[in-house]
């Protein structure tokens, strides 16, 4: 074990063998691999290549090292195309502030079986009038950037659950393709920093309402 495996259980550091195909005894030449790659890319700025960073994406695409830095691509390009988003991207900013303290995300206290954190997204909570979907989408990329952090997380990965029911007519109205957008484009750079399974609950009129203008942005 190398000290970028530090912090993993015995169980977890056999799961990365297993099922992330994460080696000890190549883990410092996989991570050059990615990282000589960032000179193919100079229209990026690429503000992290240091040994830990890059680690989480080649535990997020099982150490293939191509997927692996077209994700810390993404990653960076992502930030690099909406700078205003990360501005002032800290638990302070009001809307920030105000989408966390509605429980965008919210994360349950135990694990599950298959070690995960647990995140859950109630749709109806959210509050028009004091933040707007950027703001949940940044708390949520906020959220996970500190969470990622654990690399237990980084192997085993996040479930969400987001909840629909109760969402009305009236927010739905503030969902425009702008921020839906946003939001779908941002899908890549929330990947990148796990893996997730997204366990959708809802309505069935909502989720024909929500396809019907995912696809009218997506055209």
């Amino acid at each position: 074990m190398t000290h970028l495996q530090a912090g993993l259980s015995p169980e977890t550091l056999e799961k990365a063998r297993l099922e992330l195909n994460e080696n000890p005894d190549t883990l410092h030449q996989d991570i050059q691999e990615v990282r000589d790659m960032v000179i193919t890319r100079p229209d990026i700025g690429f503000l992290r290549t240091d040994d830990a960073f890059i680690l989480r994406f080649l535990r997020a695409r099982k150490f293939h090292h191509f997927e692996a830095f077209r994700l810390l691509a993404q990653y960076f390009e992502y930030r690099q195309q909406n700078l205003d988003m990360f501005k002032s991207f800290k638990a302070t900013d009001p809307g920030i502030k105000q989408a966390l303290k509605d429980g965008f995300p919210g994360g349950l206290a135990n694990l599950d079986h298959y070690g995960r954190k647990i995140l859950v997204l109630f749709a109806a909570n959210w509050d028009q009038s004091r933040y707007t979907l950027v703001d949940i989408l940044r708390a949520i990329l906020l959220s996970l950037e500190a969470m990622i952090e654990d690399p237990e997380l980084q192997v085993n990965g996040f479930v969400l659950i987001i909840d629909w029911s109760n969402f009305t007519f009236k927010q739905a109205s503030k969902l425009t393709p702008s921020m839906l957008r946003l939001a779908i484009e941002g899908c890549p750079s929330i990947l990148s920093l796990c893996f997730m399974l997204l366990c959708v609950q809802y309505l069935w009129n909502w989720f024909q309402t929500s396809k019907n203008i995912c696809e009218l942005v997506l055209e």
